[in-house]
């Protein structure tokens, strides 16, 4: 009989810019200065945190061209604009923190195996630099990684090298007090080992939005069961849920109504009801409902779900 639409087109990154280009500054200073400490001292693990902040700032920079790209308006190719540009960013990010994390490892074991001289003076400098900027990233970061994919992806990122530059400090400590130069390396392997779990982890989520599979949380059965209970409902099919960028799910439903409802004109009330349930029970604003009156079924085309 009808469709109806109800909109929410607002991203939960978009909130949360400022804050990215604030971590995003202090990543790329923490990055020039690992690098330059790096090569003073010879350390495996401060470049190897380097090479990992590296991939975390391009991620950041990735996360902000997505959002300003998100904020790009609809048009009548690309009716829901760029917001999917954030869980394309968050994926890449994802495959080119596996691809740093695979380096990291490689050279760790060579330099397990033939370990060079580094200097822990100058790592340890280095590295309490690197605690500090990356300490203020996580706090910028740590209220707004809720909402929003890439936001959860900078934040894991600055916690991941908040805990390499530990990782690092302490390396050179034990360098320093014990000689036992193959610290620096095992510390290089441990900080590409906080790469995987948390990458395998954001690559998952962003491959679950690309497939359109129903958002994490949101139980299919039980939106049914809420449809078919407001008055005048007596059949749902084609239920179909799914993300389009974070914070923004959508659903949409062929529902079945009494026809006496549809007769007296009373469908646009169930529509309301249907969308009041959805936002209130289930957190979801965008809803397409298509309203049908019972003898509408029998010639519905297509399979029904």
């Amino acid at each position: 009989m009808s469709a109806h639409d109800h909109h929410g087109h607002a991203t939960a990154a978009r909130t949360h810019r400022a804050r990215l280009i604030a971590a995003l500054a202090i990543g790329v200073g923490v990055l020039a200065c690992e690098v330059v400490g790096a090569m003073w001292s010879g350390s495996l693990a401060l470049l190897a945190d380097a090479g990992h902040l590296l991939a975390d700032v391009g991620g950041i920079g990735l996360a902000l061209f997505a959002v300003t790209m998100a904020q790009r308006p609809a048009t009548a190719h690309r009716t829901f604009g760029y917001q999917r540009f954030e869980i394309l960013a968050a994926v890449l990010n994802a495959l080119l923190l596996l691809a740093v994390g695979a380096y990291i490892a490689v050279e760790a074991v060579r330099h397990l195996l033939a370990p060079p001289e580094t200097q822990p003076g100058i790592v340890v400098a280095f590295g309490l630099v690197a605690i500090a900027g990356n300490g203020v990233s996580v706090w910028l970061l740590r209220g707004a990684q809720r909402d929003s994919l890439n936001m959860r992806g900078a934040f894991l990122e600055a916690m991941a090298d908040l805990l390499g530059a530990v990782a690092v400090v302490v390396s050179a400590a034990v360098v320093a007090l014990t000689g036992f130069q193959r610290a620096d390396a095992i510390a290089a392997l441990l900080i590409g080992a906080l790469v995987v779990p948390r990458t395998v982890a954001l690559l998952r989520q962003g491959v679950h939005i690309l497939m359109e599979a129903a958002p994490e949380g949101l139980d299919l059965a039980e939106v049914r069961d809420h449809i078919l209970d407001v008055p005048g409902v007596v059949g749902v099919h084609d239920l179909h849920a799914w993300t389009i960028t974070s914070g923004a799910p959508m659903l949409s439903a062929h529902v079945v109504v009494d026809d006496q409802q549809v007769q007296s004109g009373r469908g646009g009330d169930v529509l309301d009801e249907l969308q009041s349930c959805l936002e209130a029970d289930f957190a979801v604003t965008h809803t397409t409902f298509q309203i049908e009156p019972t003898a509408h079924t029998s010639h519905e085309v297509g399979g029904h779900a």
